[in-house]
């Protein structure tokens, strides 16, 4: 059966585009850099450029050395993501028929699917970001490490991120400016013994650290980023399963929030395809009335372009 094309509404693509949830961090972690088109390049930079010592001494009538910046160009595409749900005419008609008695209460049953669309979307990206950059794999054995055991932050008698957390941050080509951890992890580090005494310096190892009193332990420009997102994990017609998004997991690592696929050391970004879009189409087989489908959708690509400005302190935590 031939259906009518997808049609974008105004009104339902400015909620799509200015819903945000306050649980969600992916944005902060991998900030969103618009390109022109689906597929697109992007400038990595080597990394030998910015720290080699040239000869600089000039003689009277000499030439000064020249030096020239290389970077690697890569091509990649942006991804579309996107949800449905169905919406009969018999819904949108009780609607519309309540706010003409004078109901202002209700809300547009479009709008409210775009909004309930959007927010799974975002829960969707917030699970890639989060799996993507406290995946090992993505890093080097300079830039990572698993913690078991007494290594683990939870264990407050035997742990000491207070030493363990600067030994490896001097060792990083560039000081991070973030850290991302999951909610456990703040828990445990925020109240852990080693932490409260270098914070305090009043001979008291017990309080809480607040995330300003952390950043500026560690020399870090901005306060941490707690992941606080949840994801109900169960298949289809199970008991809900509900698990934290970030896990327990600790990243540091250098974001310049002014970087895009020309200019700047980074991370990572996100690469993003215009705007979020939202809208619907004519379904002519929903109930007797007939009705439509809504759609919310955008087109990304999550990227990490220079793994070894991070560093992944995986499973700092007990589970």
């Amino acid at each position: 059966m031939s259906l009518a094309p997808f049609t974008v509404s105004t009104t339902a693509t400015a909620v799509a585009v200015a819903y945000t949830q306050s649980n969600l961090v992916a944005d902060l972690v991998l900030p969103r850099v618009p390109v022109a088109t689906q597929r697109f390049s992007y400038n990595v930079y080597n990394k030998e450029d910015g720290f080699t010592v040239p000869e600089t001494e000039v003689g009277r009538k000499g030439k000064p050395n020249e030096l020239e910046f290389g970077s690697k160009e890569l091509t990649d595409q942006t991804v579309d993501h996107g949800l449905d749900t169905p919406i009969p005419n018999a819904d949108v008609q009780n609607w519309e028929g309540a706010r003409a008695n004078g109901n202002t209460t209700l809300v547009d049953p479009r709008l409210r699917a775009t909004r309930a669309l959007t927010q799974a979307m975002l829960t969707r990206r917030e699970k890639r970001v989060a799996d993507m950059v406290t995946n090992v794999a993505n890093y080097g054995t300079d830039n990572r490490i698993v913690l078991s055991g007494t290594s683990q932050w939870s264990d407050y008698a035997a742990s000491d991120p207070s030493r363990a957390i600067p030994d490896v941050l001097d060792g990083m080509l560039m000081r991070p400016t973030d850290v991302v951890m999951g909610r456990r992890v703040w828990s445990y580090l925020s109240r852990h013994p080693k932490i409260c005494a270098a914070v305090f310096k009043n001979g008291t190892n017990n309080g809480l650290v607040t995330r300003e009193q952390f950043a500026e332990l560690f020399e870090l420009p901005n306060a941490p980023i707690i992941g606080e997102g949840w994801l109900n994990t169960a298949a289809k017609g199970q008991p809900v399963n509900m698990q934290r998004i970030w896990g327990n997991d600790c990243l540091f690592f250098h974001r310049d929030m002014n970087a895009d696929t020309e200019y700047g050391v980074t991370f990572g970004f996100t690469a993003q395809f215009g705007d979020r879009v939202a809208g619907s189409i004519v379904d002519p087989d929903l109930g007797i009335r007939g009705g439509e489908r809504q759609r919310v959708g955008e087109s990304v690509k999550e990227l990490i372009i220079a793994a070894d400005l991070a560093y992944l302190f995986k499973n700092a935590v007990n589970g």
